[in-house]
């Protein structure tokens, strides 16, 4: 009986798992169709693969210098967000202080406050600052994010206080006690962290499209929808553009999520 519901479950996951790669398959398969197959059936596997759509779509629109410019942002929001993120949760879970529950409190009642309320007041001080159509605008505001400051400080509550107390006796002052005692051991929140913010900046496209109205800096979801309303009635070379812009997300995304589901496991630990 136990062989048989177990194997009922795998089923079921199985079915389930098909259901959401289903979308990515027909996703890579019509950017390998030929232009006069790609309307004459819902099958999975090109009768021949035509490798030309990649190369024509690229060369459609500048995806090169949009890619470089999603690169830059991403790379600069997810070290803001490793390095502020993790300063602040080392605060709010290692340090002693009034009031530090309600600041923590405080922190998470701001995630359910919409993004669309912040945009307006954000786009403002952009502007004030002079900071349109620049690496600026699409970093700075976004250094910093709650998300992942309850992460760490969830996995870091879980680490024993002696780790500190001896490392304090040894002479470690409270930045070396972070950097070479409980940060080696926090790779799976950082990661869950990192993944996170990734996928939050490569895939983000109201952000940069307030701020940026050149090509030079606008970034590969922007020039993506610009594609799309371009090339439109031709979906081998839609897709094509889809799965280059896909490729970062899954790749970070599969070679992390080990370490992703460890350190979101540890993020409610009690104090």
């Amino acid at each position: 009986m136990s062989a048989l519901r177990q194997l009922s479950r795998h089923a079921v996951l199985l079915g389930l798992s098909l259901l959401v790669v289903a979308p990515f398959a027909w996703m890579i398969t019509t950017s390998l169709k030929s232009a006069d197959k790609v309307n004459t059936g819902p099958y999975l596997v090109p009768h021949q693969f035509e490798w030309g759509n990649y190369p024509q779509a690229l060369s459609a629109a500048p995806f090169g210098h949009y890619y470089v410019n999603s690169v830059v942002m991403t790379a600069g929001i997810v070290a803001g967000h490793l390095v502020l993120d993790t300063l602040a949760a080392y605060a709010l879970a290692r340090l002693r202080f009034p009031g530090r529950n309600v600041v923590f409190l405080g922190l998470v009642a701001t995630m359910l406050v919409p993004t669309f309320l912040t945009v307006l007041p954000a786009f403002d001080l952009v502007i004030r600052f002079g900071w349109f159509n620049s690496y600026t605008a699409l970093i700075v505001p976004r250094l910093a994010d709650v998300f992942g400051i309850v992460v760490i400080r969830g996995y870091l509550l879980s680490l024993p206080r002696e780790l500190d107390e001896a490392a304090r006796i040894d002479g470690a002052n409270r930045m070396q006690v972070l950097v070479r005692v409980l940060l080696p051991l926090c790779k799976p929140a950082l990661a869950s962290t990192a993944v996170f913010s990734f996928l939050f900046a490569w895939n983000d496209f109201l952000w940069p499209l307030l701020v940026t109205s050149d090509d030079q800096y606008r970034t590969i979801q922007l020039g993506l929808a610009a594609f799309t309303s371009k090339y439109a009635p031709y979906p081998q070379y839609l897709m094509a553009g889809t799965v280059v812009a896909a490729v970062p997300a899954i790749v970070v995304f599969v070679y992390l999520q080990r370490s992703l589901v460890r350190g979101l496991a540890a993020t409610g630990v009690k104090e």
